[in-house]
């Protein structure tokens, strides 16, 4: 009999704590994993275009030259401030997506604490009115 409580322990466990805990981990890794994609995308995009304007600007020999390069900065001001923009609604919508899946990991984890905690309180009745029965 003790063999068998410690087997049901170690079930309710992994359902009530270990499994939850498990797949929230889960959940985190995947979400870091994706914020940390994203921001070596971001860094790498940054970096060339930074790059490319140190090489304009070095180009730059002449009146004619520092001109292009100053309408230049123009186009690569709006290109970059999209850019951001979109970086900007990606990371909003990973936060989200995290949101959500959290959510529902907290909905099922509930469900299953509520469902354990009736079958346990099931399952004492039935074994109080049965010891009364006995008597």
């Amino acid at each position: 009999m003790s063999m068998d409580a410690f087997t049901k322990y170690n079930e309710q466990a992994e359902k009530m704590f270990m499994g939850p805990t498990r797949d929230y981990a889960k959940l985190a890794m995947q979400y870091a994993e994706k914020m940390i994609d994203a921001q070596m995308e971001a860094a790498k995009t940054y970096t060339e275009i930074g790059m490319g304007q140190a090489r304009a600007m070095l180009d730059i020999k002449d009146t004619k030259g520092l001109q292009a390069y100053a309408e230049g900065q123009q186009k690569i001001a709006r290109d970059l401030s999209e850019r951001v923009k979109g970086d900007a609604e990606k990371v909003v919508a990973l936060n989200q997506d995290f949101v959500n899946e959290a959510r529902k990991l907290v909905e099922t984890n509930v469900k299953t604490a509520s469902d354990a905690a009736t079958s346990a309180a099931t399952s004492a009745t039935t074994a109080v009115k049965t010891a009364a029965k006995a008597k």
